[in-house]
């Protein structure tokens, strides 16, 4: 059987990808189709999510063990079939390939061909180009329309304020201060 992804994202417009895969390769053959096809270098930490019809995450399945504890199922791309999580076209998922910003792209199951196998996973049809694969943290924002936070003197409220109106009766193990007005402010 084989699968037909499409792949989307919401950085850039005009921006497609489209992937023939065998049923019966990893996600880890999906993960290598998916960077040779966008360009992308293969050092980065990336994961997939399953995801149900509104595109939120139900089920990761990351690069490499994160997690050692055995109450938790754990899938590894290497470890995974495609067909253990895809069952139907329209099938939503996540591709996180910048985990530090989380951009991801957005891959949907178009077309499933059953009774045809596929040798080995090919980019079928490509558009436009692709998002930059990592981005500093502070660069990234939510959109376009949401300034950076600014995290001057200001942030966290009034800094001019008077050591004497502190109350020293809320503060335990500070029996030692006898005068607040000891401290020395001119730091």
């Amino acid at each position: 059987m084989i699968y037909k992804f499409r792949l989307l994202s919401d950085e850039v417009d005009n921006f497609t990808r489209e992937i023939a895969i065998n049923s019966e390769a990893t996600f880890l053959d999906l993960h290598n189709a998916i960077l040779d096809c966008v360009g992308y270098s293969k050092d980065q930490m990336s994961s997939f999510f399953i995801c149900n019809d509104e595109w939120e995450k139900e089920t990761e399945i990351t690069l490499i063990e994160m997690d050692s504890s055995p109450e938790v199922d754990s899938w590894i791309m290497e470890h995974t079939k495609l067909s253990e999580f895809i069952e139907d076209e329209g099938q939503k998922l996540l591709y996180i390939f910048d985990n530090l910003t989380e951009r991801a792209f957005f891959i949907e199951t178009y077309q499933i061909i059953p009774g045809k196998d596929l040798a080995k996973a090919k980019c079928i049809f490509s558009e436009g180009d692709a998002p930059v694969q990592t981005m500093e943290f502070e660069d990234s924002t939510i959109n376009d329309t949401n300034p950076k936070i600014n995290l001057d003197d200001d942030f966290y409220g009034d800094q001019d304020f008077d050591l004497d109106e502190l109350d020293a009766d809320g503060f335990t193990g500070l029996d030692d201060i006898a005068d607040p007005s000891s401290f020395n402010t001119d730091l």
